[in-house]
């Protein structure tokens, strides 16, 4: 087998470094024009091989247009350097190594090796968010993305939020994998031949094909009960779906195995209304299931011969998925086996078990890639980050917090900026979930901002409202007392329909943090990284860290409140992805006091600044 990665490797030009015994690689940059070359750092190795089975798959999700890889040297971001390029040379050289068992005596007859991608390629960097005006989110990333010979894709929610996007994906991306672009319960309105509206799915709503090796699988695509979709596109609940004839008839014929791809979390959702009718109709096929969303770690067997995986965010994790594979009418366990890797060429190299060179497709990724952000101009520099602003490695009230930052400091200065209403007192709020990613120090670029707030929300505001109402909004939002707790309950569980996953996300951060001692943080001298705890056997992360520091946040924000005289009004300014939430809870205050309730008509435009735009805004004036 190593005989025959060294003659693949023939011909290709050498990349990384050659040293495959130490127990630490040097990071390296991307070289390009666009980025400053970042000083070489160590980076932790994986500890052992990973392990094969008949089926093998390697799975992304939840990627955001993080294509050019972690470019930054604060801790962790080198454990995520390598870009799609090396990604795109990883992939290739594990397709090679399933031939390469194939033809050698190993125990497996028969390896096939599937690459998933299981949603949301939109929202995230400059590459997907920093098109000009006029352009589409994620086309020119999209199609970078698409170079890469991918054997199953599914829909996320963030191709939704925007008609535009989705019908995009309708005709330029889904169109590309033949097929194999799945939206189970996804619909988008189009015009037919004759002009009449008519609803179809995005891409296909499921999928029967056969492996290299003959393997027949039955494949879906399924997306949970999202219903912040834009109009003229429909999602349908998954309880709804298994009951539809097509989906019956999809799954009547008996398959090798049915793969369940799909943007919805393995765990506290909807997967086993899937997995329950499939097994109903074929009780002992394998059900492997690839899913996303809440951008965590994550893995569970809902019986033993299944296992769902999800495999992280941002190109921070890359999955591993195999399965041992045995004959149908078997009721026995199957192996399963999973991992978690760190996407980095030091990763990389490890599990390739030769010098890691970059192929001809890296070489072409790697170029569109750059020449896409030299395009997108991301190297504009706004201004210079004086230290590191992190989403909740530091107390919310410390001047290290991000979210701090943003209500305290960037609400306040980037939305009085040419606003005639600035005088007017006022108090602003968002959800800590509009807030993406990290700031690190040093120079702050148009794609920096894009990955810290790449929505274009806008900012609204309801006029004349008593200081005695806004002023408690802000609590109501975060469950204060037991009377206002439910609502902000019912408020989280709206924003999660909606497709915010930060409480999601933040919640398994913590849980790294409270499982470890001090002694186990310090132990070894690990570096900082995911510490994941699922529940499937064994340890599944690639390579062993020390957790991320944690302190939690409230789920909203606002400014500072005004010193106003007692009885007096103000401007409540929020922005328009909670107006609804706002609306409620000001007329539920409201409730009682004789003051007249307040509607979405009552709602006008506090600022033409949006929430894509602010940071840099702010980084002009403050960190110029």
């Amino acid at each position: 087998m190593k005989l025959f990665l060294a003659l693949l490797a023939v011909g290709l030009t050498a990349y990384a470094c050659s040293d495959h015994d130490g127990h630490s690689h040097e990071a390296r940059s991307v070289n390009s024009e666009h980025q400053p070359k970042p000083p070489t750092i160590s980076i932790a190795t994986p500890g052992k091989p990973l392990v094969w089975g008949d089926i093998n798959i390697i799975h992304t999700t939840d990627s955001h247009g993080w294509l050019l890889g972690h470019q930054k040297t604060s801790p962790p971001e080198p454990n995520y350097s390598g870009d799609f390029g090396d990604f795109a040379t990883f992939v290739k050289y594990m397709k090679a190594e399933a031939k390469a068992y194939h033809f050698s005596s190993q125990l497996y007859s028969r390896v096939d090796l599937l690459l998933v991608d299981s949603g949301d390629l939109h929202d995230g960097t400059g590459l997907s968010d920093g098109f000009p005006s006029g352009g589409v989110d994620a086309h020119d990333s999209n199609a970078i993305f698409a170079l890469l010979p991918y054997d199953l894709l599914a829909i996320g929610n963030h191709e939704l939020y925007i008609y535009a996007n989705a019908l995009d994906v309708h005709q330029n991306f889904a169109p590309k994998w033949n097929g194999r672009y799945l939206s189970s319960n996804v619909n988008i309105t189009v015009s037919d031949r004759s002009g009449k509206p008519i609803s179809i799915p995005v891409g296909e709503r499921f999928a029967k094909f056969k492996t290299e090796h003959g393997r027949k699988v039955t494949a879906l695509g399924v997306l949970f009960d999202f219903t912040g979709n834009d109009r003229n596109t429909t999602v349908q609940p998954v309880a709804d779906m298994v009951n539809e004839e097509w989906f019956k008839e999809a799954i009547t014929e008996e398959p090798d195995f049915f793969l369940l791809a799909g943007h919805m979390p393995v765990q506290k959702d909807n997967w086993p209304l899937v997995f329950n009718a499939v097994r109903a109709a074929h009780p002992t096929i394998p059900i492997l299931i690839l899913g996303g969303h809440t951008h965590i770690r994550d893995c569970v067997q809902l019986d033993s011969r299944s296992m769902s995986l999800e495999s992280g965010r941002y190109m921070e994790t890359v999955g591993t998925y195999s399965a041992k594979l045995d004959h149908k009418k078997s009721t026995e366990p199957i192996k399963f086996n999973r991992r978690y890797l760190d996407p980095n060429v030091a990763t990389y190299e490890f599990h390739t078990g030769s010098q890691f060179q970059i192929s001809a497709l890296g070489l072409e990724v790697k170029s569109k890639l750059n020449a896409l952000a030299k395009k997108f101009d991301l190297s504009f520099q706004y201004g210079t980050a004086p230290q590191d602003y992190t989403l909740s490695r530091a107390p919310f009230t410390s001047n290290q917090s991000l979210l701090a930052l943003l209500a305290n400091d960037v609400l306040p200065t980037a939305l009085a900026i040419n606003n005639t209403r600035t005088s007017i007192p006022h108090t602003i709020i968002t959800n800590s979930g509009s807030m993406r990613f990290d700031i690190y120090a040093g120079p702050f670029t148009k794609n920096d901002q894009l990955t810290a707030s790449p929505f274009s929300d806008s900012f609204q505001f309801l006029s004349d409202i008593p200081f005695t109402v806004a002023s408690r909004v802000l609590d109501e939002l975060n469950g204060s007392g037991l009377s206002s707790r439910k609502r902000s309950e019912d408020a989280l569980r709206d924003l999660y329909r909606r497709g915010d996953v930060s409480v999601q996300f933040r919640q398994w951060l913590e849980s790294q943090w409270q499982r470890s001692s001090l002694e186990a943080r310090t132990a070894h001298n690990l570096t900082l990284g995911y510490v994941t705890n699922d529940a499937c056997p064994g340890i599944g992360d690639d390579t062993i860290h020390s957790p991320l520091p944690f302190f939690s946040s409230p789920d909203f924000i606002g400014s500072p409140l005004p010193e106003v005289p007692s009885g007096s009004s103000i401007d409540l300014v929020f922005v328009d992805f909670i107006n609804s939430d706002v609306i409620q809870i000001v007329n539920t205050i409201n409730a009682g006091t004789g003051a007249p309730n307040v509607s979405l008509t009552d709602i006008k435009s506090y600022s033409d600044v949006l929430a894509n735009v602010m940071f840099g805004l702010y980084a002009e004036l403050k960190w110029g």
